[in-house]
């Protein structure tokens, strides 16, 4: 599946959101912030890591964006399947790509995208999804503490119990919205 010339023209008319989904249990019900995100009159696609492509219903996914998902670097001359983001969503961010990301780590296309976006200049929130003990771990707090530096909007959360599952309040998909409508309408 590739991005259409009418998508492309829809583009025109409508603010591109890239939502970056890694693997972490809460990432199957990704479809609630694509929802979400259109009601909002945003155009979505998703960037996947390798990983969450085992968690998500890509079937589902792609036919509720009308976009591939993206989770592999594409080969030079290939079109690209989606338009330029505007603003991109992280979530769930889990605490490797939270980690990875700061250090400008670029192993995976999801990462690679986010490493880039600090550069371009493209509005950024991340909703991270970690358990206590990780969110414990220095490293992890360092890192996103880079982020913040870095100008990406941080959701809140709190850490779940580790071996629990962490299930998330599907309510707090939309916080990565608003975090993002005032930075995005404000762009030249």
């Amino acid at each position: 599946m590739s991005a259409q010339p009418d998508q492309l023209a829809q583009h025109a008319k409508k603010p591109f959101l890239y939502v970056v989904v890694c693997a972490a249990g809460v990432a199957d019900s990704i479809g609630k912030l694509i929802t979400a995100a259109q009601e909002a009159n945003w155009n979505v696609g998703v960037v996947a890591t390798p990983q969450c492509l085992g968690i998500i219903d890509t079937e589902a996914v792609e036919a509720q964006t009308g976009y591939p998902i993206r989770s592999a670097w594409r080969s030079p001359g290939d079109p690209r399947p989606l338009p330029p983001a505007d603003a991109i969503a992280v979530a769930p961010a889990t605490f490797n790509t939270v980690n990875q990301w700061a250090a400008g780590i670029s192993d995976t296309l999801a990462r690679g995208i986010l490493c880039e976006a600090y550069g371009m200049g493209i509005p950024t929130a991340v909703l991270p999804h970690v358990n206590s003990a990780r969110a414990a771990h220095p490293a992890y707090r360092q890192r996103l503490e880079r982020l913040r530096e870095m100008g990406v909007l941080t959701g809140s959360y709190d850490p779940h119990r580790p071996k629990a599952g962490g299930g998330a309040d599907s309510s707090r998909r939309q916080e990565a919205l608003e975090l993002l409508t005032p930075t995005v309408s404000t762009r030249p």
